[in-house]
């Protein structure tokens, strides 16, 4: 089974953690994958998700390399629209690959609820 990768920015990692536990026996079917501090975040929350480097620090690039080896089924990315971001090329490298590679992408609460629903 591919991984789900689980991203969000500084503002939206409670409200990511808060989806996850809204769907939790979703999220206990599959396995995971996340940047640092969001997936440390979900640790906490009891669940067992693979980390990578935070963003800045090259984590969204690591997710973006697992979508090319096929690894990643899916991408839910809690984006902060009214942030500035200093790796805003490694998130656009991110997006476009889902694309490029068919991946479907949330970017946000409602989005990522068919995934959820809907991903086997």
């Amino acid at each position: 089974m591919k991984y789900i990768a689980l991203i969000a920015h500084d503002g939206k990692k409670a409200e990511l953690v808060e989806f996850v536990l809204r769907f939790k026996k979703f999220f206990s079917k599959v396995p995971t994958i996340a940047t640092h501090t969001t997936g440390s975040r979900l640790k906490a929350e009891g669940f067992n998700v693979e980390t990578v480097a935070s963003g800045p620090k090259g984590g969204d690039a690591q997710i973006a390399s697992r979508i090319t080896e096929g690894q990643v089924g899916g991408v839910i990315f809690f984006r902060d629209p009214m942030g500035k971001h200093p790796h805003e090329p490694d998130i656009n490298m991110l997006l476009r690959l889902c694309d490029v590679y068919n991946i479907p992408l949330a970017t946000n609460p409602a989005t990522a609820e068919l995934i959820a629903r809907n991903i086997t």
